[in-house]
């Protein structure tokens, strides 16, 4: 691993996608979001996931110039179309429009349908918290996870984040409906480490805590087994059903064909019901009523900050690959 500004990544990607074909402004904010990621240690999503990003452009399952236009709205509830933009930059734009909403209405909530692979979910919890707003937002996935009671790929890995602001430190959950991630997996598997609980299946459809069996398999297991199982389900139709778009089982099973996913965004401003002073007090006292368990998104907080005093570690060899340039050459 070798570490590298902050400033330096974003530079790099940005002037890379412009190469792809993206607007200056649109580069700038998609390079922020992989840099971020990275930043923020969620590092199967951030300069790790840029070579296939970089695919999903040149296969054109992303059009770099897609934007998300508004399609009907009722009320504080409006549908957009992602028009197959990148993801990342999707999200931005919905939680951003849902935020608008709640500062008008107390709540906003945005449902799209027909966009891409949306990268670090929490990114978006992150920026709703940041600008005083609490959040929900949540997106289907191609079909990647056995529902409970079979050993077939049939419900999505639905990643789901849920944010609360905090001037001592946002309070964010990112989860996806694996008891563990595939990154994480794949990890234990490298090191030649059980894990912990069970993890998946392995290819006769047992549970196991064999991490190589599960990476062979492809099929890893609920959180709360037929808990998770169910709560992929209802995230799916919540999605689709709210946004008008395609569901967990219409979505191709292929990393590079990812896409016309669809998402829903929910911003609430908290500040409408009660004073920032109060609302601080009361999410001081529930954090401070753990002890000394950390609460969701205190790590990111402190990866964060010593990635940018320190450089972002990046794998030497993908560094290389992405300043030259090479990887646009790959896909």
């Amino acid at each position: 691993m070798m570490r590298v500004p902050y400033e330096t990544v974003a530079g790099t990607l940005a002037a890379l996608l412009e190469k792809l074909g993206f607007v200056p402004a649109q580069a700038a904010l998609c390079a922020r979001l992989f840099a971020d990621t990275t930043r923020d240690g969620v590092y199967s999503h951030g300069l790790n996931r840029f070579p296939r990003f970089v695919a999903t452009i040149r296969n054109g399952e992303v059009d770099p110039g897609g934007r998300p236009v508004r399609v009907a709205a009722h009320g504080v509830l409006e549908r957009w179309d992602g028009r197959r933009g990148p993801g990342n930059c999707n999200a931005v734009e919905s939680m951003d429009r849902a935020m608008t909403m709640a500062r008008q209405s107390g709540v906003g909530c945005v449902a799209l349908a027909n966009t891409t692979h949306w990268m670090r979910g929490g990114a978006y919890g992150w920026q709703a918290a940041e600008a005083g707003m609490m959040a929900i937002c949540w997106t289907n996935t191609m079909p990647n996870l056995p529902p409970w009671g079979s050993a077939e790929n049939r419900i999505g890995n639905n990643p789901l984040v849920l944010a609360v602001p905090r001037a001592a430190g946002q309070v964010v959950l990112d989860i996806a409906m694996s008891q563990f991630s595939y990154g994480a997996v794949e990890g234990y598997r490298d090191r030649g480490e059980e894990l912990p609980v069970y993890g998946g299946f392995d290819s006769e459809g047992r549970l196991t805590r064999d991490a190589a069996a599960i990476v062979a398999s492809q099929r890893h297991v609920p959180i709360g087994y037929w808990k998770g199982s169910g709560l992929s389900v209802l995230l799916d139709m919540f999605a689709a059903l709210l946004s008008g778009g395609r569901a967990t089982y219409q979505v191709p099973p292929d990393p590079l064909r990812e896409g016309g996913v669809s998402q829903v965004f929910l911003a609430f401003d908290p500040s409408q019901f009660r004073a920032a002073a109060e609302l601080e007090r009361m999410a001081d006292a529930i954090v401070a009523s753990l002890g000394e368990v950390r609460y969701p998104g205190e790590q990111v907080l402190r990866t964060r900050a010593e990635n940018l005093a320190e450089g972002l570690p990046i794998e030497e060899a993908l560094w290389r690959r992405i300043e030259s340039g090479s990887v646009l050459e790959e896909a």
